[in-house]
């Protein structure tokens, strides 16, 4: 009987096996087919188009609609773009430092990185870029202008500027040097004791960046720690897990990636000794925390090392890889998904189920499982990272929204730190009532105008008044809506006035002192920076929201 029995299991094993073969080798005829499908309808339709056809761009829009079909972060990257995607990977580039943006269709100096040519040598935010070399640049693209001011390094570049409060023209020799972003814009003692670190990218040098601004805030007094990674995208894993090795003991693990290709699969453990595995940790989040973000939030939550403050994380648990493509081009793919330390991916968008109309789903409720920190607490899977301690994120009004996409928030900060000189105190730096209202009535001078869901209904309401012929019954009551809403919008400024005020304070503050200023023109309004100060000032509600209740 075990004779058969083993002759049986053999026979199994091979059918499993030629069928394995079998459906790899139509996976591959497959894709070989359509291979030559796409090849031969390209040479027909360049062949035979009644018009000429562009065969880069028809070739790379055939590729980038069929990445579309599996996750936004695969992307083909061609040679002519490879520049830009190395400064966003590695955070250098060989320039003057600034960032530049198209605002109300000028280009601006929009963020001078501090300590480095164009900062050092007087330029500031809101200047409008003129000319470079002499070339003028206005009506340029932002890539254009850029493009300008970049080049070898120890070379001289000569740009113009147009400041607000200035009659005449301003122009700065600067000469150009390696720029390597920081990723920490900000650090600095809130208190006598406790310590905020600003962290906003996870580029090369990370980790290493934490490690030192940790040691001298402890220097300075720090004995609690809040660190901030609200609206942080992630970047490099190898700096997730340098900066979580900077609070856990070596040899623990802090992610591990898993994926198709069984020999790509790893386990990312810390591999140095800590700085510092007591100091009691806050990690701020928001819903624009994702990827290393989650890593770091999301180990030391895991490890009860930290308890995180905000709002419920992006939910990023997809790892990408760059390979390389002929002539050059190269392919940013997703490989892997990620799972922190109590097993958990966080990813929470289902791109393998689409929609039939292509839409992508949140992982649905039923489907999320349950995981346990090293302490017990309860923690889920596919929805990103909750935090132990949740905060209302701030919502703004249409009015506030429209205002600043407009781009006339910072032309005001523009104006106002063309008029005046900087405060003494950014933390105490508030407008008065009469600053305030001449920031309203520039507004108005502008002739800004804006449109709500509650105008669009009331238009629609009109529309279809008249489409059913009811309009001339309803009219004069409609006149007298839409005149009121007309009213509540010209004083819609001072009816949002403490949240208008604080975030045009905070854009002064940025005019002033980039980051610097503006976090701490916002520091003792932030409700995350409050909870968390708050939080780790009492040692039993730290312990308890890190212990198993």
């Amino acid at each position: 009987m075990s004779r058969k029995i083993r002759i049986l299991g053999v026979a199994v094993l091979i059918f499993c096996a030629l069928l394995a073969f079998r459906t790899t080798g139509e996976k591959y005829f497959e894709i070989a087919k359509s291979l030559d499908i796409f090849a031969t309808l390209f040479k027909e339709v360049n062949a035979y188009y009644v018009d000429d056809v562009n065969p880069k761009k028809l070739v790379e829009t055939g590729i980038n609609e069929m990445l579309n079909q599996l996750d936004p972060y695969t992307d083909y990257i061609p040679e002519e773009d490879l520049e830009a995607f190395s400064i966003l990977t590695t955070g250098q580039y060989a320039g003057v430092g600034a960032l530049i943006g198209i605002v109300n269709k000028k280009a601006v100096i929009t963020n001078p990185y501090v300590g480095f040519p164009a900062e050092r040598g007087g330029i500031r935010v809101g200047d409008e870029i003129v000319s470079v070399d002499g070339k003028n640049v206005q009506g340029r693209s932002t890539s254009e202008v850029s493009s300008h001011l970049k080049g070898k390094t120890n070379t001289e570049v000569q740009v113009e500027v147009k400041r607000s409060g200035q009659k005449e023209n301003l122009k700065f020799k600067l000469v150009r040097e390696m720029i390597k972003i920081s990723n920490i814009t900000y650090y600095v003692m809130i208190d006598d004791e406790t310590a905020y670190i600003k962290l906003d990218e996870f580029t090369p040098g990370a980790g290493k960046e934490v490690e030192e601004a940790l040691n001298k805030l402890k220097k300075q007094g720090a004995k609690k720690l809040i660190i901030d990674l609200r609206d942080n995208p992630g970047g490099s894993l190898y700096e997730a897990v340098n900066i979580v090795n900077t609070f856990i003991p070596k040899g623990k693990e802090v992610v591990a990636t898993r994926g198709k290709v069984p020999e790509w699969n790893r386990s990312y453990t810390t591999l140095n000794n800590p700085v510092d595995t007591e100091i009691p940790l806050a990690i701020l989040t928001s819903g624009g925390s994702a990827s290393a973000s989650e890593i770091v939030a999301g180990s030391l939550q895991d490890y009860d090392r930290a308890i995180l403050v905000g709002q419920k994380t992006f939910g990023k648990g997809l790892v990408q890889t760059t390979r390389q493509l002929a002539y050059n081009a190269q392919l940013k793919v997703t490989t892997a998904k990620y799972y922190i330390p109590s097993g958990r991916c966080i990813q929470a968008l289902d791109y393998e189920h689409r929609k039939t109309d292509g839409s992508v789903e949140k992982f649905p409720d039923s489907l999320k499982r349950e995981f346990k920190t090293a302490n017990g607490r309860k923690v889920f899977d596919g929805a990103g990272l909750d935090p132990d301690v949740s905060i209302n994120a701030d919502q703004y009004s249409i009015a506030l929204i429209e205002l600043a996409g407009s781009g006339l928030i910072f032309d005001y900060a523009s104006k106002f730190c063309g008029e005046h000189e900087g405060p003494a105190d950014f933390r105490s730096f508030r407008l008065s009532d009469g600053e305030y209202q001449k920031f309203v009535s520039w507004i108005k001078e502008q002739k800004f105008s804006f449109g709500s869901e509650t105008d669009k209904k009331a238009d629609d309401l009109i529309a279809s008044a008249k489409k059913e012929r009811y309009y001339d019954d309803l009219q004069t009551p409609l006149k007298e809506l839409k005149s009121k809403m007309d009213q509540n919008k010209s004083s819609i400024f001072l009816k949002f006035k403490p949240e208008v005020s604080k975030f045009l304070e905070q854009e002064i503050a940025f005019h002033y002192l980039l980051t610097k200023g503006q976090i701490e023109a916002g520091m003792d309004r932030d409700a995350e920076i409050l909870e968390a100060k708050k939080i780790l000032s009492n040692p039993t509600e730290y312990k308890k929201l890190l212990s198993l209740n």
